[in-house]
């Protein structure tokens, strides 16, 4: 932007300060810091008046770009090249008008409005609140601001608050606010910087919430009544579903819907969400799910439930979102803003995105989080909370549903034990849930109902064995808890008839081309030979249908998603429908999965006729919890540092830093995988098209549909030796890397290799 000649204004007229500029000389189309100001504040209150802190927000709204009443800062704006500090004037204003705790808690969120929420103490890698608020050199303020910015003499907390019960969790009830407000302030900020450039560069305005609940809801209600009961198992799952819904006028809080797969839980938990939220006017309905390899199933079911307003009421909020199908930039684009902040009435994230965006502490992850409050949460597969971060992520849905109006549904056929136990608290989760409600009919009754298969541990059985199985029977889904052994039980019987292999060294076209035709095979009317050999991914929600399954040793929830995958229509005799349990010790587990194993072998021994039951699974989650400990369940110690932490020393980038749900940092490949049908691989085409657009958004999104994950010595190895490229290095770095080496993609089983070199990265990898 050019440098602006001051002599553009008069001398005599009233200096004028402004919040962004154009490259108009005249500054006619310049936006005046305090329209950005008040529009900023007016906003963030409405953002905030779901959680009860519209004062709040307003206040902060109008502080966080006070800095820009400095003559440097306006210099910058007019297009100099220079350096000029204008987030911590606000932040100072805060605490010298509302005091050492109020201001403080506003000044995290002035402060960090652009660079992030930093510790308040000891830094990051970005300075310290207290060392900013310190820092010399500051830009002088124009007095302006004090008869254009009409602040509130004094503010209060939200009224209303409820405080946890247990005081050591106060700390983790500010901090959470103050991330809650924060969201509040930097989604208005880049709202209203966004329809300042739309309407001063001509571009057309992208922000559309989307259609209402109540049209949704008529929607859902047109596709559930196409459905026949026909069948005692569907007949079963109309019953749940109207039990389910009944249950909707409940008041908002913390739900749990505990029906056995194949209940009909995704379409039930949904249509209880759209009546609920429109029942107590809640906003949104957010599904969490555990696996990126599933979201799209899920996103795709909720889309053609709703019909024609499918495409613009859904969000999919994950990195392998193919939008391919939206016909312009302009769609695209307005997809792009809505993940920004969640803006549409049902959003379809995961887990990983969900929990660390509760703990984030940078403005591109928590401008969503005020869209969080008001909500219907499904958690999917609930269960599959991580346990190392177990603890604060109960906490994080204890404080969703206590102070910002947030109903949760904890859905599962395999609840956790997180509910406290207020008669003997070492009995229960330590800070667990209260007031939990079941909305499905009597579990115990609907599992019996469901009971379809049974599960029998058949002991150390070694590959020739499970070959063996795998041979005699025509229709057979074997599940292991790693790629090598999936890779080589594959190449054993590689050569009968339908047999297939499942693993996430397959990129996403290429595992529901798997899935598509395995499902084709076991449609009764066709019945033909399925071996298909998987990882556990297959686990999570992957409708299919086989007669029997084999499944290696892992935790009792894990046994019982594997048995979803048997006689999952109930077409056959329960004891015809047999889950073989199977040790497998030339293939070594790790630690952790050691002990899964372990606690249920006595889950096993407890309830040997009934394995899979309520109470085998309620005391298998108990006794797992107390093996491992509190400490265990907070690895990372996320609850010690925020309870550690006085409001001048919160934690906040050290906390995001810390809060992971997955350790080990995953590289994307693209890999040129072909479809059947397919001439050749569409990865070409797309690559050459990224040699050459401007922003490389929507190819990238498209392409994530033929990436593979895989570790860093993978990569690093692969890198190495050349098998995989840049494309446009200059331009992209390694963000899009290319499998050169086509013959390291395989039409059967995904990525792989057999170079030396790659030794010491097989074994991590596989």
């Amino acid at each position: 932007m050019p440098v602006i000649d001051s002599s553009a204004t008069s001398p005599e007229a009233p200096k004028r300060f402004y919040a962004h500029s154009t490259d108009r000389q005249d500054r006619s189309d310049w936006q005046l810091l305090n329209d950005h100001l008040t529009c900023v504040a007016e906003l963030a209150a409405e953002f905030a008046e779901s959680f009860s802190a519209a004062e709040l927000a307003y206040i902060v709204g109008l502080l966080h770009d006070l800095g820009k009443y400095a003559e440097k800062v306006q210099r910058r704006i007019a297009g100099e090249n220079i350096h000029a500090e204008h987030a911590i004037q606000g932040a100072r204003e805060a605490i010298k008008r509302y005091g050492e705790k109020l201001g403080t808690l506003l000044a995290y969120v002035i402060a960090g409005h652009h660079a992030g929420l930093a510790n308040g103490r000891d830094g990051g890698t970005r300075s310290s609140l207290k060392e900013r608020l310190a820092r010399s050199g500051t830009p002088e303020l124009s007095s302006a601001w004090q008869t254009e910015v009409p602040l509130p003499k004094e503010c209060l907390l939200p009224q209303g608050f409820k405080p946890h019960a247990d005081s050591a969790l106060l700390a983790f009830q500010w901090i959470f606010f103050v991330r809650m407000l924060y969201s509040c302030v930097v989604d208005a900020d880049f709202l209203d910087t966004e329809a300042f450039y739309d309407k001063t560069e001509k571009r057309p305005s992208l922000r559309d919430s989307g259609p209402p609940l109540v049209a949704l809801q008529a929607r859902l209600n047109e596709r559930l009544a196409e459905f026949k009961a026909d069948s005692d198992v569907k007949r079963l799952r109309a019953k749940i579903l109207r039990h389910v819904r009944e249950q909707a006028t409940l008041l908002p809080g913390l739900f749990s819907l505990t029906v056995p797969t194949g209940g009909g839980k995704t379409l039930t938990s949904l249509a209880f969400a759209l009546d609920h939220a429109l029942e107590h006017e809640l906003r949104r309905i957010i599904y969490v799910i555990p696996f990126t390899s599933i979201i799209e199933q899920n996103a795709a079911e909720f889309r053609k439930a709703f019909g024609e307003l499918g495409e613009a009421a859904v969000l999919e909020h994950h990195s392998a979102f193919d939008d391919s199908k939206l016909e312009d930039q302009a769609s695209r684009d307005k997809l792009r803003r809505a993940a920004e902040n969640w803006d549409r009435p049902v959003v379809v994230t995961t887990a990983v995105q969900f929990f660390e965006s509760l703990f984030a502490d940078r403005s591109s992850r928590c401008r969503k989080l005020h869209n969080i409050a008001g909500s219907v949460i499904i958690l999917d597969e609930a269960q599959t909370m991580p346990l190392k971060l177990l603890r604060p992520c109960v906490t994080a849905i204890d404080e969703l549903a206590r102070n910002y109006r947030c109903s949760i549904v904890l859905c599962t056929a395999t609840q956790p034990a997180l509910n406290a136990n207020e008669d003997n608290p070492a009995k229960g989760f330590r800070n667990g849930l209260t007031n939990v409600r079941e909305l499905a009919p009597e579990p115990k009754d609907l599992y019996c109902q469901l009971e379809r298969v049974r599960v029998i541990h058949i002991g150390e059985q070694d590959d020739d064995a499970l070959a063996k199985r795998l041979r005699e029977n025509p229709q057979v889904l074997c599940i292991v808890n790693n790629r090598r052994h999936a890779c080589a039980l594959f190449d054993a019987i590689r050569d009968e008839p339908g047999a297939r292999h499942l693993s996430t060294f397959m990129c996403a076209r290429h595992r529901s081309q798997v899935l598509d035709a395995v499902r084709d095979d076991l449609l009764p009317k066709n019945n033909r030979p399925c071996r298909l050999i998987s990882t556990s991914l297959i686990e999570a929600g992957v409708d299919v249908d086989f007669p029997y399954v084999l499944r290696a040793e892992v935790g009792l929830d894990s046994i019982a998603q594997a048995a979803g995958r048997c006689n999952r229509e109930g077409r056959r005799a329960r004891d015809e429908s047999l889950v073989h349990i199977f040790r497998a010790d030339a293939w070594p587990s790790p630690p952790e999965l050691n002990q899964l194993s372990q606690t249920m072998r006595q889950m096993l021994r407890r309830h040997e006729h009934d394995p899979l039951s309520l109470d085998a699974i309620e005391a298998y989650f108990q006794e797992l919890y107390w093996q491992k400990g509190d400490e265990a369940l907070d690895a990372r110690n996320i609850l010690g540092l925020i309870k550690d932490g006085g409001i001048d020393s919160m934690p906040f980038e050290t906390v995001a830093e810390k809060f992971r749900l997955i350790d080990n940092v995953q590289h994307p490949i693209i890999v040129p995988f072909k479809a059947d049908g397919e001439a050749e691989s569409p990865v070409k085409a797309l690559l050459q098209k990224l040699r050459f657009v401007e922003s490389p958004g929507a190819i990238a999104r498209v392409l994530q549909r033929y990436t593979v994950q895989v570790p860093k010595s993978v990569f690093c190895g692969l890198r190495d030796v050349g098998a995989v490229q840049p494309v446009e290095e200059e331009r992209f770095g390694e963000q899009f890397m290319e499998l050169v080496n086509e013959d390291l993609y395989n039409d059967q089983v995904g990525l792989s290799w057999e170079n030396p070199v790659f030794v010491g990265a097989e074994k991590t990898v596989w």
